[in-house]
């Protein structure tokens, strides 16, 4: 009877040590602090930027759209404006100008002076013929650069019998005074076809909306496979100021019939630079650079920002003229503004 009542107690308590083991614990359920939930690992394989995509986005992002679409439409000028001594003048209002868009003035939307940021590009001429200025004009571009402010960005271009692109835009001062540092003239010269290039350049890799590119040649256009009238067309469509110093030698001989290289060089310096509303230098001496790299440096800060919405509403690609006057207001001292001399509709 003994052995009968041990053995049904050992029964009891190995079908009680069973259940304990199936029942599943709720200790962690039970706890009233709140369990962090575990990381969404499936979201890994999924685009990061889906929420940030147009057919994603919320209602209350469609005010930024219309901003987006209103900006486009406006035109903003860069405008130099200068006294009878080359001067720059800062102290003018929305009514000293008047704006011709296609030969019909326009109301102007605003009118300041603005020290923006500057997308530079500079593009050196590293031909053989520069052998014994290089030096200096290397200086000069570094000078140039040391001057750049934090939300500048400038790239390097140099051009022989072709271009090439020596450093990208960079808002580095070490790295593009390293690129300049290494220029070396050889070979022959294309002016035109390094123009065209930097433009491009400029517009499509440029972050700041003023664009200005500042060339150093002996303006020799030897062996560049671009035409002129394509050089004007990218300078308009792309919108990039060009300052240009023509480090022309003095013509050693006398022309009658012809115009001699020096003067066709200059020429072509002045047409490349005027479309633009940027500026050519002719200096006399190579020891003029630091002082012409200063006054580059110095119209691109000093100048107006002036908007306005064009009246025509046209968005047909054409090639729209512009005309900014300056209402006189002492007829001794003339003023004159200087701008690029239109825009392509979008």
């Amino acid at each position: 009877m003994r052995d009968y009542r041990l053995q049904s107690v050992r029964v009891v308590i190995a079908i009680a040590f069973s259940i304990v083991l199936s029942t599943p614990s709720y200790t962690k359920a039970q706890d009233p602090s709140p369990a962090s939930p575990p990381a969404p690992q499936q979201k890994d394989d999924q685009p990061l930027k889906a929420e940030s995509s147009p057919e994603n986005a919320p209602n209350r992002q469609q005010p930024t759209k219309e901003t987006i679409k209103i900006s486009t439409n406006m035109v903003q000028l860069d405008v130099m404006v200068i006294d009878k001594f080359n001067q720059p003048v800062l102290n003018l209002l929305k009514h000293d100008f008047t704006v011709y868009d296609d030969k019909s003035q326009q109301s102007i939307e605003s009118v300041n002076v603005e020290e923006v940021p500057i997308s530079i590009g500079f593009i050196v001429d590293t031909s053989e013929s520069m052998r014994n200025k290089i030096q200096t004009v290397i200086d000069s571009a570094v000078t140039l650069v040391n001057q750049m402010r934090q939300s500048d960005e400038a790239f390097v271009v140099q051009f022989k019998s072709k271009p090439s692109l020596v450093q990208e835009f960079t808002g580095d001062k070490s790295k593009l005074e390293g690129a300049l540092r290494t220029l070396n003239p050889s070979g022959g010269t294309s002016l035109l076809d390094a123009l065209i290039a930097a433009s491009k350049f400029a517009t499509e890799y440029g972050k700041q909306r003023r664009k200005a590119l500042i060339i150093i040649s002996d303006g020799l256009e030897r062996n560049s496979g671009t035409k002129e009238r394509e050089v004007l067309e990218a300078i308009k469509e792309n919108e990039v100021q060009v300052y240009v110093v023509g480090l022309l030698d003095q013509d050693s001989e006398s022309f009658f019939l012809y115009k001699s290289p020096i003067k066709k060089a200059k020429e072509l310096i002045t047409r490349l630079t005027v479309d633009s509303g940027g500026r050519a230098f002719f200096p006399d001496d190579i020891s003029e650079m630091p002082s012409i790299s200063a006054q580059i440096l110095k119209d691109l800060r000093t100048q107006y920002v002036v908007s306005y919405y064009p009246k025509s509403e046209k968005r047909d690609g054409n090639f729209h003229t512009i005309r900014v006057v300056i209402n006189q207001k002492d007829k001794h001292n003339r003023l004159s503004a200087r701008t690029r001399q239109g825009y392509y509709s979008k």
